[in-house]
């Protein structure tokens, strides 16, 4: 199985377009250390030749130019792709829009919990996806559900579980408990080949509670959520008013933190993955990436791949 990060950052990527901190006025002066980031987004492939990809960022049409596999093979047919298939985590913005960017008549499946099947029912604008080309699936929770798009089986299966997180932003309900917040909002995934190889990807989640901890102990591969640092970083960098926790984030650091609540899992390999302009983890010679890296953490990055 090939897994490609297509996208590392969080919503806004790296540099966001209209921030200046101190990370963003780095990477743009061209400071040693920074690595420019899209939006959050992987591909994965049993074959090589047919492609599911995990979540659809704004990005999606910088990430498939960058990235050969996802482009049509030169001996094919007019209009031909090698995306057969997207699963989303979440309605967010930043892991929905990029499905605008594959209207143009193709078809291939999408797959998600139904609670993000309604938000996107619930907007007229992804009707220029047809359901005729473009099926949308209901993905059953605790239940490996085969992938299928275009008429192709990609010998990949997906289990989704619900995940501590919160209901996207433009969905709030200021008036409900918790912002209206409902099982299914944020999924996390177990991605499996048919040879067996699998791999977790849960790029939002609010904490680190016993099930998922027990889900994913001596998992071979896990790309996790690692928006902030710490719970304040943003507020303290005058970029926002909220809280990490607030936006329904795990921060890196700290004594619940996700670098300690995976002490112990025993998991292979954790890359963090979804990460914000204002982590100071993006900072290659900086204290906190030598703290992460100690733990055995690895910062994602464009364009990684990956074979289990």
């Amino acid at each position: 199985m090939l897994i490609k990060i297509l996208g590392s950052a969080a919503g806004g990527g790296f540099p966001q377009w209209n921030c200046n901190c101190a990370n963003c006025r780095a990477i743009r002066v061209g400071a040693p250390g920074f690595s420019a980031r899209t939006q959050s987004s992987l591909a994965v492939s049993a074959d090589g030749e047919n492609w599911l990809l995990l979540n659809a960022s704004p990005d999606l049409r910088q990430q498939i130019a960058a990235s050969p596999q996802l482009a049509p093979p030169i001996s094919a047919r007019a209009r031909t792709s090698p995306i057969k298939a997207v699963a989303l985590t979440n309605g967010d913005v930043d892991h929905v829009a990029g499905l605008l960017s594959l209207r143009e008549a193709q078809p291939f499946s999408i797959y998600a919990s139904r609670r993000v099947l309604d938000a996107l029912a619930a907007n007229r604008m992804f009707d220029i996806l047809p359901p005729h080309l473009v099926p949308r699936v209901e993905l059953p929770f605790e239940s490996v559900a085969p992938i299928e798009g275009a008429g192709v089986d990609l010998g990949i299966a997906v289990e989704a579980f619900p995940a501590p997180g919160k209901v996207a932003h433009y969905l709030e309900d200021a008036g409900a408990v918790d912002f209206g917040t409902q099982p299914g909002d944020t999924l996390g995934l177990r991605v499996e080949s048919a040879s067996g190889q699998s791999f977790f990807y849960i790029p939002g989640c609010a904490r680190v509670d016993e099930g998922l901890a027990k889900r994913l102990k001596n998992a071979a591969l896990v790309f996790f959520d690692g928006t902030l640092w710490h719970d304040y970083e943003m507020i303290e960098q005058g970029l926002t008013s909220k809280t990490g926790s607030r936006m329904g984030h795990l921060s890196m650091s700290g004594p619940e933190g996700s670098i300690a609540a995976f002490a112990g899992l025993d998991v292979a390999r954790k890359i963090f993955v979804h990460i914000n302009n204002s982590n100071p983890a993006l900072d290659a010679s900086s204290e906190e990436r030598a703290t992460a890296t100690a733990a055995g953490w690895e910062i994602g990055e464009d364009g990684l791949v990956i074979t289990l």
